[in-house]
């Protein structure tokens, strides 16, 4: 090629920087042909989609909304169990009562009975069985629960006192004459205080509400007793080794009942029992705040309501569980006997000194 052959003129152009204010108008990437989407062609393989990662924070929230659901399933089966046994308390009860302001955040008192009737199946003779007539309180418990306070106060079965309209008698005699109305005014009588709330023990179904929770764990003495005239007469035989014991619904309801403990060297007497009712309400409460309890939530939220019958609805008997829970220890008093007396039908009865059931009812109602 030769050397003087002139070389191609070229013209180099720059550009300027793009004002701010104007609209980017394009570039050389807008010259090309934009990448044409196919649709799928039949038979192929699809695309292989994109999974979402598992971090950390997905799964706490997915944990967390699980957790809501189970607690809110429960609450709901809760409110409707409370909601149907509501019903169950009779008219006259009711306006015995005195009210109260919510439990969760003001101090109640509530009178809890337990009836000697012999629970549906027994094949005791003579045995009187739930329903089928008039039958006395076999245990006779207050608890004092809400705003801070936790006390439980029993009274003993045998323990003499003027009964409304029936003169002096055993105050568990008040509730065959005159059902659970009686028995509310016979213990505002004689306590010199208001109760607010009635819960009474379904026997029937408060095995069932120990077995929603899985058993409870109770640590007493040796037992040895024959419910409703033992296993040989139809009834039931619980025996108990001293210690720890785990129950199920079944055998926690006899020891509820125990009055007559067979075993050696016992104390046959109702203070006796009364420890061991306030020692099984203990061994609930820290069943309930078990994580155990928690797998078992919506469970035991149906059964529990089943197990008492009561003035409360849903809400008021929720707030009165929940005082019951944060309420840490209760403090447990015993209306102690001070001595004995005779009754008119030559029965024997229990008398408690003046003062000593004036200290009693004031350190319950301190909570």
């Amino acid at each position: 090629m030769a050397d003087d052959e002139e070389q191609p003129q070229y013209t180099v152009y720059r550009s300027r920087p793009r004002a701010p204010w104007r609209k980017d108008d394009g570039g050389i990437d807008d010259l090309r042909d934009p990448v044409r989407e196919l649709p799928p062609q039949p038979g192929a393989p699809e695309p292989p989609k994109r999974r979402r990662r598992i971090t950390v924070g997905r799964v706490v929230g997915y944990l967390a909304m699980a957790l809501g659901a189970w607690v809110l399933v429960s609450l709901l089966l809760f409110l409707v169990s409370a909601q149907i046994q509501s019903g169950k308390v009779s008219d006259a009860a009711d306006a015995k009562l005195s009210g109260g302001g919510y439990p969760l955040t003001s101090p109640n008192t509530i009178l809890v009975l337990g009836s000697d009737a012999r629970t549906k199946g027994t094949g005791e003779r003579g045995a009187q069985t739930i329903g089928g007539g008039p039958s006395r309180s076999d245990s006779i418990m207050l608890l004092r629960v809400g705003g801070g306070a936790n006390a439980q106060l029993s009274i003993l079965r045998d323990t003499v006192v003027d009964i409304p309209g029936h003169g002096r008698n055993k105050i568990n005699a008040a509730y065959a004459f005159g059902g659970p109305s009686l028995a509310i005014q016979t213990v505002e009588s004689y306590l010199g205080i208001d109760i607010n709330h009635l819960v009474e023990v379904n026997f029937e179904n408060f095995p069932e509400l120990i077995d929603s929770l899985g058993g409870i764990t109770y640590t007493g003495d040796r037992v040895i007793s024959r419910i409703n005239g033992g296993s040989r007469n139809g009834g039931y035989t619980l025996r108990l080794k001293a210690g720890t014991n785990e129950l199920n619904g079944e055998q926690a309801l006899a020891l509820a009942r125990t009055r007559h403990n067979d075993s050696r060297g016992s104390s046959n007497t109702d203070q006796s029992r009364a420890i061991r009712q306030q020692k099984i309400l203990n061994a609930i409460k820290d069943k309930v705040t078990s994580f155990e309890t928690f797998i078992r939530l919506p469970w035991v939220s149906w059964a529990a309501p089943k197990a008492v019958r009561s003035d409360m609805s849903g809400p008021t008997l929720l707030g009165l569980i929940g005082a019951e829970l944060i309420g840490g220890g209760s403090n447990k008093i015993l209306l102690e006997p001070s001595g004995g007396v005779t009754l008119p039908d030559g029965g024997a009865g229990l008398t408690v000194d003046d003062a000593d059931k004036q200290r009693a009812v004031e350190e319950f109602l301190k909570g």
